[in-house]
């Protein structure tokens, strides 16, 4: 059902994905709206416990999707580096596949935390206030993993 790597020589697994996932500063978050097209947009976003958490404005163009087909394509790209004389490059990445759930409540908040501590560690405290006072002018989403891969070029 899903792709796996085609280049079995660069593929990573394991442990290694978690990494990628944990240090990432952005990642490419992929839905797909009514009219069939797909829509990938940059974000911010946190993975603790196996799943990718993310957050957004009230209303806009990937929740629109997300109402409608709940299925996600997720990526991740850490240690870019561009080798010109080689027509190549070296990175490491992961391609997942999962459905995004809304949060809400404690939940919500939690996640939000978990903004402030990958994003704003030294501020954790005043973070976490600021958590408090805007939890309600954003929804946050959980994109539960089905499958994942990794794949890299050193």
């Amino acid at each position: 059902m899903f792709p796996e790597v085609r280049r079995k020589d660069r593929e990573i697994t394991g442990e290694e994905l978690d990494r990628i996932l944990e240090s990432a500063p952005y990642g490419y978050l992929s839905t797909v709206g009514a009219d069939g097209y797909p829509y990938g947009v940059p974000i911010s976003y946190v993975y603790d416990d196996d799943s990718v958490y993310f957050h957004c404005a009230v209303e806009g163009h990937k929740l629109t999707n997300i109402a409608g087909n709940d299925r996600v394509s997720f990526c991740a790209v850490t240690d870019a580096q561009v080798l010109p004389d080689l027509f190549s490059t070296n990175y490491k990445s992961v391609v997942l596949f999962g459905r995004a759930r809304e949060l809400t409540g404690d939940e919500k908040v939690a996640a939000l935390r978990l903004f402030i501590m990958k994003y704003s560690a030294d501020f954790k405290d005043s973070g976490f206030k600021y958590v408090e006072a805007a939890k309600h002018d954003a929804k946050v989403f959980k994109i539960e993993v089905e499958h994942r891969t990794g794949k890299s070029r050193r």
